[in-house]
């Protein structure tokens, strides 16, 4: 801060209470914050946020990270990082959410909205969005490695044909601003309400499928039923979304099985209602009962 923002040299920084995966992040003193990728695969989504969250900003129903200042590589740190405005909230939480069917169809707004801005010129799916607003077919390989390495403890058959599901349709409409990450870490929620969304670093223009993960990982029956029918999206899109969830919830229980990580840690840090092996069986039953 000293060498590239001497203005803000004297504000405190201190690390926040709910760290993401992709950047680490920082308070700078009461109404800024500074974030900075944790590796080189994510510094290109610094240029993307500071070139289209203003640009998403002003059509979208709630609060959404706002750019202050682009920093660059310098005093020993490698990449790319980004100031911007503290957003006040609490991650997304059972506890925090007041109305939890009000809160599914707040977000089915917000994303009704980022589905509607004009997506001429927006970044498509690639690396920076790591596939999302893509095809689900990039994980390909490494979902059907989980399900084998899984067999004895999942419903493998199920699952390949739940993936195969996913696999065999696309979305054959114009496409859309996709934020990429709606979990409920990336939620905010003030006096019991959603009032903002933040971490774009995913976002690109493409398939909202991704985007409905949410629907398993945090909502219950009813609101997961309110939010289903305030995005309206058809069938062939919600098992694009099964995908999706079957895929992350596949590989974070097969790290933890490798002894790589702990999925149910990863499982609190994603804001997920339920472990990786209750995802997997949420998302197979609703494959079931399509078929």
């Amino acid at each position: 801060m000293a060498a590239q923002f001497p203005q803000w040299a004297d504000l405190p920084v201190r690390p926040v209470a709910l760290d993401g995966w992709d950047n680490t992040t920082f308070r700078l003193g009461d109404e800024l914050c500074v974030r900075l990728p944790s590796a080189d695969a994510y510094e290109a989504q610094v240029e993307k946020e500071q070139r289209w969250l203003p640009v998403l900003a002003s059509h979208l129903p709630l609060a959404i990270p706002e750019p202050v200042a682009k920093g660059r590589p310098g005093e020993g740190f490698p990449r790319e990082w980004s100031i911007y405005r503290w957003i006040v909230g609490q991650p997304a939480c059972v506890e925090a959410v007041a109305d939890p069917t009000a809160f599914a169809t707040d977000l089915a707004a917000f994303l009704t909205a980022l589905y509607a801005i004009d997506p001429r010129g927006g970044p498509r799916p690639g690396a920076h969005s790591f596939g999302r607003g893509g095809s689900v077919a990039g994980y390909d390989a490494q979902t059907r490695g989980a399900i084998r390495l899984l067999a004895d403890e999942v419903d493998a058959e199920t699952a390949t044909d739940a993936w195969e599901a996913a696999l065999a349709t696309s979305w054959e409409r114009a496409p859309v601003w996709v934020h990429g990450d709606i979990a409920a870490s990336n939620l905010l929620v003030v006096d019991g309400r959603l009032r903002a969304v933040i971490d774009f670093g995913c976002a690109a223009v493409g398939d909202p499928a991704c985007d409905l993960v949410i629907a398993w990982t945090f909502l219950e029956p009813g609101p997961r039923a309110a939010f289903r029918g305030a995005v309206a999206f058809d069938e062939s899109t919600w098992a694009r979304a099964r995908g999706w969830a079957l895929w992350k919830a596949l590989i974070t229980l097969a790290s933890q099985r490798t002894g790589h990580e702990d999925g149910d840690a990863a499982a609190r840090r994603f804001g997920w209602r339920v472990g990786a092996d209750d995802l997997i069986d949420l998302v197979l039953a609703e494959h079931r009962a399509t078929r």
